[in-house]
């Protein structure tokens, strides 16, 4: 019988509605049962599309003998962390707190009947395992401790909630100098990769935003060094394994050094970021193989995760049971492939694209080139292998629409627009979508489902990547209208969530404080910043004070070691660096091809200047009419 969860709209909810044990969802009715019964609170955190959070559910909460225990004894409630971001980053801060290191997913927490939270781990064996403390022992000695009123237990919880609650101690500042780029670039070099790119060992995720971060610093201070760390790791993640050869698309990260087995899950902002990523780069280096990663990525989002324009959630690395088994080859279906597509050297082409008779991953092959350059047989492969995908069970997909990577992925479509205007038609379409989906009496909203209302209030991360995709539309079309609907979100998320430099990435249940760094994606305090500083010059510089004053409350963590927030970091130059406004005509600056090889340049509509017109922040210097004159003379007012 199918326990409450049955009600709850998220599908990481539904997922567990069959378990055996009594979940709640997160409301007032689970805590005040647990502080009337006097029972414990065990809250389990994860997302659908999370592998290890499947193991747990098979081992552990499928697990009829220890439900029977835990019902008993606890008071359990199930959250999607990618529905309720603030209780997720409340806890993860309670792991970090408690045991040292960061947490991740699944996030299993223990509390008291009073919520006070004691106990924080991630992954739990069903039994004890190894070293490993397993769950039902682990259960047991909390159900007998909470039952006899523990004193340490509860003393313990008491002081660990005092030091979750948000502080307000004064913040020392210092002045931030170009000292941060040499720091960043030491620290960068120091982490990077040199024989397969990126900037650590496996498990490796992309960095996106360090990548993004050097990317503009090689536009403005042009270096052989940060080119080729940029370069070399762009190329040898699109080699395939986390990036999809088939379908198009980045897995979240690869479980190795070499970028070759991905964890298969593919989470919507990963390939919003990277889509836009590589689309910059390849309209900056004129690079037409970035170009297409760009576009396959983007084909990926429009084909597999869109419905009706609005951009879905994730899809799970498992499908039929197995982790992995929609997308990887037996290497007979291979050599069948290739000889379809008339190859003639079928040992060196299957050789070329990393097939063995053995395998690469569990007995079979996982797609990775052995050299950017795709055979010309390769597009003709590529069909032969998505026709056998076709006959196969997709992975779950999670249909929840995020504010937040909704307004990502269509960011990344606007870019990549610059050189295919059919992806600008999709993002404005998206755009206008979103915002009259997830706005509701005034207000803007954080997630929902395709075709029903959202329930639960934006958080600062929708607010920020919300606006930086309203600027990005404004920079694209140079319609007015973006401009007033940006200022307008802007204003509403300098009120709900800044104070004097500090930023909120929450003030519901969990007061949660923005961080500085940047996680499974750049921080939203750091886009705001961007958002701010954007404001500042196409609207006015009042907005720079804002941007100001938070780069000052965390100076001193961004001077010391700046590798940590990559995407703040970036601000922090801009706002040291010149920025540049190019005023014209939207029919004169619509005729502007190429980026500014100066990174901090912004485009305004003006219909009363002829030609173009390059200021600054406060003041103007010098018109042209010749677009292929303007970044010389950019350059030339630095």
């Amino acid at each position: 019988m199918p326990n409450r969860l049955a009600l709850e709209d998220s599908p990481y909810l539904q997922q567990h509605k069959d378990n055996p044990l009594d979940w709640y969802g997160w409301c007032d009715e689970a805590f005040e049962r647990a502080k009337k019964e006097h029972k414990a609170i065990f809250i389990s955190i994860g997302y659908s599309s999370c592998h290890w959070c499947h193991v747990m559910e098979h081992e552990v909460f499928e697990n009829t003998e220890i439900a029977a225990f835990v019902n008993q004894h606890f008071i359990c409630i199930k959250v999607d962390r990618e529905e309720r971001p603030d209780i997720d980053k409340h806890y993860q801060e309670l792991h970090m707190l408690l045991n040292r290191r960061s947490g991740g997913w699944p996030l299993s927490i223990f509390c008291t009947p009073e919520n006070k939270p004691f106990y924080a781990a991630t992954y739990i064996p069903p039994y004890n395992r190894d070293k490993s403390m397993g769950f039902s022992e682990l259960t047991a000695i909390i159900a007998e401790k909470v039952a006899q009123k523990d004193e340490k237990l509860f003393q313990n919880a008491d002081e660990i909630s005092g030091f979750l609650r948000p502080k307000n101690e004064p913040v020392q500042a210092t002045a931030l100098n170009d000292k941060i780029i040499t720091q960043f670039l030491l620290q960068a070099q120091h982490n990077y990769d040199s024989d397969h790119g990126g900037f650590s060992k496996a498990p490796k995720f992309p960095h996106t935003s360090t990548l993004e971060t050097l990317m503009t610093l090689d536009r403005l201070r042009p270096n052989t060094t940060i080119r080729t760390i940029l370069t070399h790791t762009l190329d040898t993640m699109a080699l395939g394994g986390m990036y999809d050869l088939v379908d198009g698309g980045f897995c979240r990260y690869a479980t190795d050094e070499a970028w070759l087995v991905p964890h298969f899950e593919k989470m919507g902002y990963d390939n919003a970021l990277l889509c836009a990523l590589y689309a910059k780069a390849g309209l900056l280096y004129e690079n037409e193989h970035y170009l297409q990663v760009a576009q396959e990525s983007a084909e990926f989002m429009l084909r597999f995760m869109m419905e009706d324009d609005l951009f879905y959630s994730a899809s799970d690395a498992d499908s039929e049971g197995k982790e992995g088994k929609y997308f990887v080859y037996r290497y007979d279906e291979i050599v069948r492939a290739l000889e379809q597509c008339g190859v003639s050297d079928i040992d060196e082409a299957a050789k070329h694209i990393g097939a063995t008779p053995e395998g690469n991953f569990e007995g079979h092959c996982i797609l990775r080139l052995s050299s950017p350059q795709r055979p010309a047989w390769f597009e003709a492969l590529k069909e032969e292998l998505q026709k056998l995908r076709l006959a196969r069970t997709y992975p779950f997909i999670d249909r929840k629409v995020i504010t937040a990577w909704n307004a990502m992925m269509i960011r990344a479509l606007l870019i990549v627009g610059k050189v295919a205007p059919k992806y600008t038609t999709q993002a404005l379409k998206s755009l206008d979508t979103l915002l009259s989906t997830m706005e509701k009496n005034g207000a803007l909203q954080h997630s929902t489902l395709i075709h029903k209302a959202p329930k639960i209030d934006a958080f600062l991360e929708d607010y920020a990547y919300l606006c930086q995709s309203l600027i990005e539309a404004y920079q694209s079309t140079l319609d007015e209208r973006y401009l007033i609907t940006v200022q307008r979100y802007a204003h509403k998320a300098l009120e709900h969530f800044y104070e004097e430099g500090k930023w909120y990435f929450s003030r519901g249940a969990f007061p949660t404080l923005a961080e500085f760094d940047d996680g499974t994606y750049p921080s939203a305090l750091a886009v705001m910043v961007d958002v701010l500083l954007s404001l500042g010059m196409l609207i006015d510089p009042k907005y720079r004070r804002f941007a100001f004053k938070t780069l000052e409350y965390a100076s001193i963590k961004l001077m010391k070691t700046p590798i940590y927030y990559p995407k703040l970091t970036e601000q922090a130059i801009r706002y040291i660096h010149e920025e540049r406004l190019v005023k014209g005509s939207t029919e004169q600056l619509s005729a502007i091809q190429k980026p500014f090889s100066h990174p901090f340049v912004l485009l305004k509509n003006d219909e009363t200047v002829e030609g173009f017109l390059i200021c600054g922040e406060n003041s103007c210097y010098s018109t042209t009419k010749d677009p292929i004159q303007l970044d010389e003379l950019i350059r030339s007012t630095i």
